[in-house]
């Protein structure tokens, strides 16, 4: 694969994040969100176990860093309840906190600080009376997702950098499955079993989870770090779009205002510190030579949302 298209790849796992976290908060009314959760998470690691076959980790520092990993991704999930108390945009925009967080926490420079205030900004004008005053509770869950996004961030990069194949991530994703399906069975019961929510489940899977990582561990082994983090920094304006979009969740111009704050920053992060990190070579920073929480575009690879540099992103990546 050229590194010509590895740009398409992160605007199609960011996407793809989006379009699965609007197709399961419809399953809310069904499910619950930790049942969304539980079906996301273990068809996705059904289907990624089936696809690479993945052997046992060797090593005790292979099987902790897929278990890291594996957590890391099912914290992000955390985006499922709180979209329960939050717009679909306004939850991807605190999620992206974290990783902005973890870029900045090794930085002291003054231009450094005024994008850190200018995120904090976008957070506190979803407080004002405009602003649509986000409940406590969503803001807080959306945040844990954030700080997850973080360790995700952390983990992914170097997972793939220990293996060509998915095989880390189908094990990750498996451990995440571990972590949550209880927590699903628990809050739904037998309706998980139901035709309408395996299908819609599935999707969520594959589009949620499953693609969008996929796609990310792929991009980020060619594309330059500072347009991974450019690009994902989009996450909150594309999340506020496809919760108007497939939701009819519209935003008052105070969010719209602080999805741009947030996402504004973000880039700004990854274009001021991954310059600085301009011609060390990329296996040192995984190394570690650059220290942890350097560069969000240069940490490993959610929406998802989200995402390396932005969310999966979490897995808007979150998650």
């Amino acid at each position: 694969m050229r590194e010509s298209t590895a740009p398409v790849l992160v605007l199609g796992s960011m996407l793809s994040v989006h379009f699965g976290l609007a197709v399961g908060k419809q399953l809310f009314g069904t499910v619950g969100p930790m049942g969304v959760v539980a079906l996301r998470l273990g068809l996705a690691a059904l289907l990624l176990l089936l696809l690479h076959r993945p052997a046992l980790p060797r090593t005790r520092a292979d099987a902790l860093l897929v278990l890291g990993f594996g957590t890391a991704i099912a914290g992000m999930n955390l985006v499922y309840p709180a979209l329960r108390y939050l717009p679909l945009g306004t939850a991807s925009a605190l999620q992206l906190i974290g990783p902005v967080t973890l870029a900045l926490l090794a930085s002291r420079r003054t231009a450094d600080l005024a994008l850190a205030a200018l995120a904090g900004l976008g957070v506190w004008m979803f407080h004002l009376p405009g602003g649509g005053q986000a409940p406590l509770p969503g803001v807080l869950l959306a945040l844990a997702s954030g700080a997850s996004m973080a360790g995700y961030l952390l983990l992914s990069r170097r997972a793939g950098a220990r293996s060509a194949g998915g095989a880390p991530l189908a094990l990750a994703v498996a451990w995440s499955a571990v972590l949550t399906v209880p927590f699903g069975v628990a809050e739904s019961g037998t309706a998980l079993l139901g035709t309408r929510s395996l299908v819609t489940g599935a999707l969520v899977a594959v589009f949620a989870t499953a693609l969008p990582y996929s796609l990310e561990l792929a991009a980020l082994r060619r594309i330059p770090p500072r347009t991974v983090g450019v690009l994902q920094s989009l996450e909150p304006v594309s999340a506020g779009l496809a919760g108007a979009v497939l939701l009819s969740e519209h935003l008052v111009a105070a969010q719209w205002l602080a999805l741009g704050c947030v996402g504004a920053a973000s880039a700004g992060t990854v274009v001021r510190v991954g310059g600085r990190c301009r011609g060390r070579p990329a296996v040192a920073r995984v190394a570690g030579e650059v220290p942890a929480g350097t560069s969000l575009a240069d940490a490993p690879a959610d929406r998802p949302r989200a995402a390396p540099a932005g969310p999966a992103p979490a897995e808007g990546r979150g998650g």
